[in-house]
């Protein structure tokens, strides 16, 4: 089975966005987010997709969510859900590791999150009182940490982070009744 997993960047007060960019510069967590999906489906918005400086992002299949069935993206697949977009990705050979990596933004990530089985999540320790566009909160009914490391800021990030690895609980451990 290929699990679906959500890498998001989140701030203290739960923003991922400010005016359709990050509200950060983060190059340690970019070469982390590199290394961690390489080779691995990536699905994205197009709102997501439209802010990378360089399309397609490189040793990763591209797979973007647009609702404009005319929707051109040079390099990547285009498909009109994110159910669609998950069923590509798992399709044979296309998720190597047997994860997809979700990748953004606001929209794929709220319809993404009841689906995944993994989060991979840098909290950025600083609040962006200006944001706009936020991550749903993280219940601790539903996720567990498995893993967490904290990073000082390095030379060419804004803020330190805290990487987090949550697993969904399964139906017993979130107190459900089997």
């Amino acid at each position: 089975m290929t699990a679906v997993a959500i890498y998001v960047a989140i701030s203290n007060d739960g923003v991922i966005g400010r005016a359709g960019d990050l509200p950060w510069r983060l190059s340690s967590d970019l070469q982390r987010f590199k290394a961690t999906t390489m080779g691995k489906p990536i699905v994205m918005g197009r709102k997501t997709w439209e802010s990378f400086p360089k399309q397609p992002l490189p040793g990763r299949p591209n797979i973007v969510v647009s609702r404009d069935a005319g929707y051109q993206a040079p390099g990547a697949e285009v498909v009109p859900s994110l159910v669609e977009a998950l069923a590509l990705a798992a399709s044979a050979d296309a998720a190597p590791g047997g994860e997809i990596c979700i990748v953004g933004g606001g929209q794929i990530y709220a319809q993404a999150l009841p689906l995944a089985d993994r989060l991979y999540v840098t909290h950025v320790l600083v609040d962006v009182p200006d944001g706009d566009t936020r991550f749903p909160p993280i219940e601790p009914a539903v996720w567990r940490e498995i893993s967490s490391e904290e990073f000082s800021a390095g030379p060419r990030d804004n803020y330190p982070t805290r990487y987090v690895v949550y697993e969904r609980r399964n139906s017993r451990e979130a107190g459900e009744k089997p």
